[in-house]
């Protein structure tokens, strides 16, 4: 088969406006339950976001992370301040997440500014880490050029030796980031492409509208 010919019809369900829960927050909480609750697989995981950056000169990039958690706030997660999109982030601060759950062919697209957590904050998403996770933070210099595998591997093993008796402390360079959106749409696969799309707008009072979009 060709790629041009890979396709599939989505059946699953709708999404109409009288159903859609006012705080996106709300209904986005309500859609990854349901994404959580059709787990199919070690493989699947409904955390899973792709977060879009942008340099100061436009140029974008794009990643698979994980989302740590959500509230009225935002949406957060963690990684190295030093890597490509921190440095992106630090520039300009403004991103972009994608989910997908192809099981209950949806998807959500999110849009808003990200602010830095504060030390504290991440220190305690930083203790509930496992131990390797925490060493990996302390061995990597991510995005940054290195010499080969065993480079980061020599690193590993001495600092497992260092801190055998010790709290890994948490990295200087690497902490959590929420994202505060100002607009969520919530994408429904429908038959013939033809989608339902709700976008939410927030408006300057805190409050949302919401639109349905073409397909």
């Amino acid at each position: 088969m060709s790629i041009a010919d890979m396709r599939r019809e989505y059946k699953q369900a709708a999404l109409n406006e009288a159903d859609a829960d006012p705080n996106p927050i709300r209904q986005f909480d309500k859609w990854f339950e349901q994404a959580v609750a059709v787990n199919t697989g070690e493989w699947f995981e409904p955390n899973a976001m792709t977060l879009a950056t942008v340099t100061p000169d436009g140029q974008p990039s794009a990643r698979v992370m994980l989302l740590k958690d959500f509230n009225d706030d935002g949406f957060t997660f963690y990684t190295n301040y030093d890597s490509q999109k921190g440095c992106e982030l630090a520039a300009n601060p403004r991103a972009a997440l994608v989910f997908h759950w192809p099981a209950i062919e949806r998807q959500v697209r999110i849009e808003g500014t990200v602010d830095r957590l504060s030390h504290e904050e991440s220190l305690v998403y930083h203790l509930t880490r496992p131990r390797g996770n925490q060493l990996g933070a302390l061995v990597s210099q991510q995005s940054q050029v290195i010499p080969s595998r065993q480079v980061l591997e020599a690193r590993l093993k001495q600092l497992e030796a260092e801190l055998a008796d010790k709290d890994v402390p948490l990295p200087a360079q690497w902490g959590g980031y929420l994202l505060r959106p100002w607009a969520i749409e919530f994408w429904q696969g429908r038959p013939d492409r033809l989608h339902d799309r709700l976008r939410y707008t927030r408006h300057s009072d805190g409050t949302w509208r919401i639109e349905r979009l073409s397909p």
